[in-house]
């Protein structure tokens, strides 16, 4: 991927693919590789009762964001991470009402792109679903 051709639809692929990572180690590789294509991300994880936990995912989305510097401190970003996660969860959210739900949120940021993805299992005990949740915004470039 070279940096110039860089579109929304490859930064929400990164956002997928810190998502998916399995351990910490494989996030930091995952992270390192973006970093080499120009497309910052970080990952964070979550669980819970959905319904009580959505406030909770939106939080951690936008300090990550903030922490690893792929936002700026103030309402502009903090509103684009927020209201990414806030519809990345929307697609998720018929299957995960009243359920249980444990995953992990990626953040990419690549210019004016940024994605959040939600990847998370679903359900009670160990019967559980998979889900999927991702959304894009456009901020200017820090």
């Amino acid at each position: 991927m070279n940096m110039e051709t860089i579109t929304s639809i490859d930064v929400g692929r990164a956002a997928l693919k810190i998502a998916i990572s399995e351990t910490r180690q494989d996030e930091q590789q995952t992270r390192e590789l973006l970093l080499k294509q120009s497309i910052n991300a970080v990952a964070v994880d979550f669980g819970g009762e959905f319904v009580p936990l959505v406030k909770k995912i939106i939080e951690r989305a936008v300090v990550a964001a903030q922490r690893q510097g792929l936002v700026a401190p103030n309402h502009i970003g903090e509103g684009a991470v927020a209201g990414a996660a806030r519809a990345a969860l929307e697609q998720i959210t018929t299957r995960a009402v009243g359920l249980n739900v444990g995953g992990k949120i990626g953040i990419a940021r690549h210019g004016e792109h940024l994605c959040v993805a939600i990847y998370c299992g679903v359900g009670v005990l160990n019967l559980n679903e998979v889900a999927i949740g991702l959304a894009h915004r456009s901020l200017p470039v820090k």
